[in-house]
């Protein structure tokens, strides 16, 4: 089979024939079908990325597939079966060690072991040996049949997890406010796309309001609200609140990247919220913030931090899509802006440095005969 192989973080990735891996108790081939092309790859390959992993190994943690093999143990699974492959590696004995496939190998010693023993090789192959934990089976007939999606249409729904889990944390409800801030990006679009597709209003807060302006425009009118950063916290929280249903903000999640954390919109979320709200931090931020302790004290506020996801939500998000209610597709805003097959690996992680990374917007790879996906 043909993978994108590099030595090690830093150095370049090659495509390189390699035998086609076999199943082993705890795993399964899947043939990849498409593969997302994230720019945070080419952080990674460039040394810039302050995440590690061990090398030789294949990127790409994030994908869409059919299997082709299983391992002893698979109960579910068989081939054949269309899946979702996702990227949050944990092991089995102790669901503590934590890694991201084909990005990071953890924080501690017990992770990287784990990722350099087992779990080196990611999804940008014609062929992937994956944890059966990390495979979810799709049904084909409902999603690529009834609901006329296609392969590469699916492939959302692995950054959509991120943003599911986050309301799932904090018990977000239909009928509810939900503040998203910010709310353009790849990982937060899809929280917004999630909250909607529950039953909850959104308000999408964030710096760019024509950016915000497309995102609300995607939706029926109402369900999503905008609000812009301004830089003046208690000023934002007011028109929070103001754009919310009868005033009511019920929960806010932040999915702030790194370049963030200097913003004031945290503090405009806390200060948002009603008596009983909740708050979930999902977001990247280095720094510590000062949040407003009386306000949360007054007002029983609820704060959860939230690390990727818990082993239940990946299938519960497969059936919000599975019922038609959570919208995939251009009909859910999303756009694949280009389609490349391995041999032009360079192509594809330059348009998604330069034009992917918003709202709904998707760069994948696919193995060369399927190129035309």
């Amino acid at each position: 089979m043909k993978a994108l192989v590099t030595e090690g973080v830093g150095k370049p990735l090659a495509l390189k024939s390699l035998p086609t891996p076999a199943a082993v108790p705890g795993s399964c081939v899947v043939k990849v079908l498409a593969v997302a092309a994230d720019s945070g790859i080419v952080r990674l390959l460039s040394g810039r990325s302050s995440f590690t992993y061990p090398g030789p190994f294949t990127p790409g943690g994030r994908a869409i597939g059919r299997v082709a093999a299983v391992g002893s143990d698979a109960a579910r699974l068989r081939p054949g079966q269309l899946v979702m492959l996702e990227s949050f590696l944990r092991a089995r004995d102790d669901p503590t060690v934590e890694a991201l496939w084909a990005a990071f190998d953890g924080a501690t010693e017990e992770s990287r072991r784990f990722v350099r023993d087992n779990w080196t090789m990611g999804c940008f192959a014609e062929f992937v040996r994956a944890p059966l934990e990390n495979v979810h089976a799709l049904d084909e007939e409902r999603l690529c049949g009834e609901l006329g999606y296609s392969f590469a249409d699916l492939l959302p729904l692995t950054t959509m997890l991120i943003g599911y889990a986050g309301l799932a944390a904090i018990g977000v409800k239909p009928g509810e406010t939900v503040v998203i801030s910010p709310a353009t990006g790849a990982f937060s679009g899809g929280a917004v796309q999630c909250a909607v597709a529950i039953g909850a209003t959104v308000i999408a807060m964030g710096r760019s309001e024509a950016a915000l302006r497309r995102v609300q425009a995607v939706f029926p009118p109402g369900r999503v609200r905008v609000v812009s950063i301004t830089g003046n916290a208690e000023a934002d929280a007011a028109s929070l609140k103001a754009a919310a249903p009868a005033g009511r903000v019920d929960a806010f999640i932040d999915l702030s990247p790194f370049v963030s954390k200097d913003s004031t919109h945290v503090r405009s979320g806390f200060l948002s919220l009603r008596k009983y709200g909740r708050a979930c931090m999902m977001g990247v931020i280095p720094n510590d913030l000062a949040l407003p302790y009386a306000h949360a004290v007054w007002n029983n506020i609820t704060i959860r931090g939230q690390y990727m996801y818990d082993r239940h939500i990946p299938r519960e998000l497969i059936k919000l899509a599975e019922t038609g209610v959570l919208k995939l597709g251009k009909d859910g805003g999303n756009e694949i802006i280009g389609t490349f097959p391995f041999e032009r690996l360079e192509e594809a992680l330059e348009l998604s440095v330069q034009e992917g990374g918003g709202f709904g917007q998707s760069v994948i790879m696919v193995p060369q005969d399927l190129s035309h996906l």
